[in-house]
């Protein structure tokens, strides 16, 4: 079978088919070498099928995650000097934390990979069909304020509590106004055991409350989520370090994602 049939193609584009199209002549090939009956080549091509459709949307969920570089745990040095309960992260990767809706803190200086460790965890749970929103925590607040003056806000807030998993990352860098505070104890009282959220800090969760406007909308939303959270803290020099450009061996830096907005 040198081309497929133009009949066979009108065919198989009503039944939104068409994907198999280009591989066909292929599997037929393989087909009549295997000595595959009509069964069997049918569920070949079908598996085929089934095989780009995850392949398609798991391209898209991580598109849509707004991951800023490609950062999964294949990549993870494992090596570098930073203490933190490597096995706890590693049983993270079962993704039953997602499963139970249970949220997790990476909490340390810079560099130390807390951000790398957050996406990657993220990557993983796109690859076990998960919907995933990695936003940086300046970005998410700047986000909810800017929706207001859209009239989007009831919009945007849906998308941010739909996600199985939110990522909000660099939390703590500054002191919230009142609007800041009240939204991001929306975002996390929202979502509190209903589904799961990750959050990267340079500060340890005692110092959050002076962060917040209001110390009971802190304390109330820092209760259920540090009470609810594996908590990783991680400590040692910046591996950034190594990663200049004019250090020997440096890895190149990964190509960034174009971001997404809700």
């Amino acid at each position: 079978m040198n081309e497929v049939p133009a009949s066979l193609k009108t065919v198989l584009k009503r039944l939104r088919l068409s994907g198999i199209v280009p591989m066909l002549p292929d599997r037929v090939a393989y087909a009549h070498k295997a000595k595959l009956g009509e069964l069997g080549f049918l569920e070949l091509v079908l598996q085929d099928e089934i095989d780009r459709r995850e392949h398609k949307s798991l391209g898209l969920r991580i598109d849509n995650a707004g991951f800023e570089e490609e950062q999964t745990l294949e990549g993870f040095d494992w090596d570098a000097p930073v203490s933190f309960d490597r096995d706890r992260v590693r049983n993270l990767f079962s993704m039953s934390f997602v499963s139970q809706h249970q949220d997790v803190l990476f909490l340390g200086p810079v560099g130390v990979g807390k951000t790398f460790l957050a996406c990657a965890l993220g990557h993983s749970a796109c690859r076990a069909g998960k919907q995933v929103l990695f936003l940086r925590a300046d970005a998410l607040l700047k986000l909810i304020h800017q929706s207001r003056a859209d009239n989007s806000t009831e919009r945007v807030m849906r998308r941010l509590l739909a996600q199985d998993l939110l990522i909000i990352d660099d939390f703590g860098l500054r002191r919230l106004n009142p609007q800041q505070s009240s939204d991001f104890y929306e975002v996390i009282i929202e979502r509190h055991r209903r589904a799961s959220t990750i959050v990267t800090s340079n500060r340890a969760v005692d110092e959050w409350v002076p962060l917040f406007d209001d110390p009971i909308l802190a304390q109330s939303a820092l209760d259920r989520l540090a009470h609810n959270a594996h908590q990783v803290v991680m400590e040692g020099p910046s591996y950034r370090e190594n990663q200049r450009p004019d250090q020997p061996n440096a890895p190149a830096k990964p190509a960034r994602r174009n971001r997404r907005k809700c």
